[in-house]
């Protein structure tokens, strides 16, 4: 079968209390654009932010009752989440400190880990999501990660 006989994913919606505070976050961290005839103080129950391009990136629903994600303890299940990646480890520590002025929460900080650098945020309305730094480069190694 052709490409063209499968659907395509057109973006990821994120379910939120507050949708355009949610909306305000994922726009300011991610450098995204709101939709023309959206923005931050929208009544609309469903946001679309767009790449610089105008293409959709993240769509963000409001419903009237969330519980956060309880990750990793399980009791709210995550259900979905973003890997963002980061150039490195020190642009890794600016994306987290981008993340926590914006009004994330740190779930989880692997960034010292040479195999798998990571953290762990949580948006404001409690989706949690991952910052990836590439691996470490061993001594004598052209590639990061394994040999």
């Amino acid at each position: 079968m052709a490409q063209a006989d499968y659907p395509s994913i057109i973006t990821t919606c994120l379910d939120a209390e507050d949708a355009p505070a949610l909306a305000t976050f994922w726009t300011g961290f991610l450098g995204l654009a709101y939709r023309p005839g959206q923005g931050p103080d929208t009544s609309s129950g469903f946001i679309v932010i767009d790449y610089p391009d105008g293409k959709p990136a993240l769509a963000i629903q409001a419903v009237d009752r969330l519980p956060p994600a309880t990750w990793p303890v399980g009791d709210v299940p995550t259900q979905a989440h973003l890997d963002l990646s980061v150039p490195d480890r020190a642009a890794l520590a600016r994306q987290v400190e981008r993340a926590k002025h914006l009004g994330a929460r740190v779930l989880d900080d692997r960034s010292d880990d040479d195999e798998d650098p990571l953290v762990v945020v949580a948006d404001p309305a409690g989706h949690p999501f991952c910052l990836i730094a590439p691996p470490a480069v061993r001594p004598g190694s052209a590639s990061g990660g394994q040999d």
